[in-house]
């Protein structure tokens, strides 16, 4: 028997079929628990294929049947990858119904013989991602009301991948800042521009209305001289450079990547809001820095926004893909007696955050980007474990990380506390998600509705 989910949606049908046409649609939908990622998306839901990297290298192409398509009604893919097509076969129809008071009604058919408890979460997640991103674009959009060009750099990071996909499948443009190839690296997907960081060239931001800066070095890792270096030339000088020339090329709004960094390790339980004075240490000495350059942006009037964001929850990266793997071993426990707060944000709240930020006009300047309801280690280490259905019990000493990340780099990340409140959000009546640890954890690992 085919499995079959259906729902309903307060936007007309015209606005949800138009969705799924666009860029970033079949990223927006991928159980971010499930090891497949998008390589290719179809340029045509007529006739058009897709391909998706499965473990061991495998490729699913789903490839659309014209004869189970009707404009603006119906689409149909299927499993055209011929070995995996023999073992679980695959015909996924897409229905999309007008109703009466001009809501739609979207309903999945799938034709295969994978269990139902497979699917049923999995489609559960893809409605609440459609459900939550058209509300999303009809909260967040530009004043004139049309599309925006928007120069992204960082964009095959894990954040950058989350607010492209946001942007296109919302109708925006994207040009992806990248630098030029290096052995190895997979070339850049969708329309991009090469980027010099210390050396942008003159016609980098030609025709661009945005700029979204996400590039950096990675800070986790052992504070050598070599990787704090690193941490702060990546930040800085790129960028500045990037600033000045927004500012020369007439872009309207700048909105850099910051991070809570900002308020220092250690601050108690003092509620640290955008006025908050800066900590210390060397992440808050260089997100002051990194701050400050992205000021430079604002020399002929344009809008900056610095988002401070805090620990990213999403399993595809960060400190979540690692903590998943340890209680799924059974091997998750609270970190040093589990009194620290953690200034979480669920990976798509970031994402709609970035697009507040692009078009809200009252935006200016720090936003803290996380959740309402920071939590203690304690909460959080209780809470995962209540979701994965996996015990707690393994305490994790404070040398632990110490000896991973050396003393100052245990102490400014794996030790860090810092109760930070996204005031400024709030104050503009943003509408988190998960502004609660439990549904944003459940949500992006696929237990959503699950005791």
């Amino acid at each position: 028997m085919p499995y079959r989910h259906s729902a309903t949606f307060d936007h007309p049908v015209e606005e949800v079929f138009e969705w799924h046409t666009r860029p970033g649609a079949l990223a927006r939908l991928m159980p971010p628990w499930q090891p497949v990622r998008p390589l290719r998306e179809a340029t045509s839901l007529r006739d058009g294929e897709a391909a998706l990297a499965l473990p061991c290298g495998l490729t699913w192409l789903a490839r659309h049947d014209p004869a189970g398509y009707e404009e603006g009604r119906r689409f149909t893919d299927f499993l055209a990858t011929p070995v995996l097509a023999q073992l679980a076969p695959w015909r996924h129809t897409h229905d999309f119904t007008p109703l009466p008071d001009g809501r739609a009604q979207v309903t999945d058919t799938v034709e295969t013989r994978l269990p139902a408890r497979l699917l049923s979460q999995m489609f559960a997640y893809r409605e609440r991602q459609l459900r939550y991103d058209l509300d999303a674009h009809r909260r967040w959009h530009p004043e004139d009301g049309r599309a925006l060009t928007v120069a992204v750099t960082g964009s095959s990071g894990l954040v950058g991948r989350a607010v492209t996909a946001l942007l296109t499948s919302g109708g925006h443009r994207v040009a992806r800042l990248v630098r030029p190839g290096r052995p190895g690296r997979q070339p850049a997907s969708g329309p991009h521009r090469l980027w010099q960081p210390e050396r942008p060239a003159p016609d980098l931001l030609e025709g661009v209305d945005a700029v979204v800066h996400l590039a950096g070095q990675p800070i986790a890792g052992p504070f050598t001289p070599a990787h704090k270096q690193a941490v702060r030339s990546s930040r800085v000088g790129p960028t500045r450079q990037l600033a000045e020339l927004a500012a020369k090329s007439g872009v309207r709004t700048f909105v850099s990547a910051s991070a809570v960094g900002f308020y220092g390790p250690d601050r108690g339980d003092e509620p640290l809001t955008e006025d908050s004075p800066r900590g210390r240490g060397f992440l808050a000495e260089v997100v002051a820095d990194w701050e400050e350059a992205a000021q430079h942006a604002a020399a002929n009037g344009a809008r900056v926004v610095t988002v401070r964001t805090g620990i990213v929850q999403s399993p595809q990266g960060g400190v979540l893909r690692l903590q998943r793997l340890l209680f799924m071993a059974g091997l998750g426990g609270p970190l040093a007696g589990g009194d620290a707060w953690v200034p979480w944000v669920g990976i798509d709240d970031l994402a709609d955050i970035y697009l507040s930020a692009l078009v809200s006009p009252g935006l200016q300047g720090p936003v803290n980007a996380t959740a309402p309801e920071p939590a203690r280690n304690a909460e959080l280490t209780r809470v995962l474990a209540r979701v994965l259905r996996r015990p707690a019990a393994l305490a994790v000493p404070a040398w632990a990380p110490r000896l991973l990340l050396g003393p100052e780099g245990a102490t400014e990340l794996a030790l860090a506390s810092q109760k930070v409140l996204p005031a400024k959000l709030l104050a503009a009546g943003h509408r988190f998600r998960y502004p609660d640890l439990e549904g944003a954890l459940r949500h992006v690992l696929g237990r959503a509705g699950l005791g």
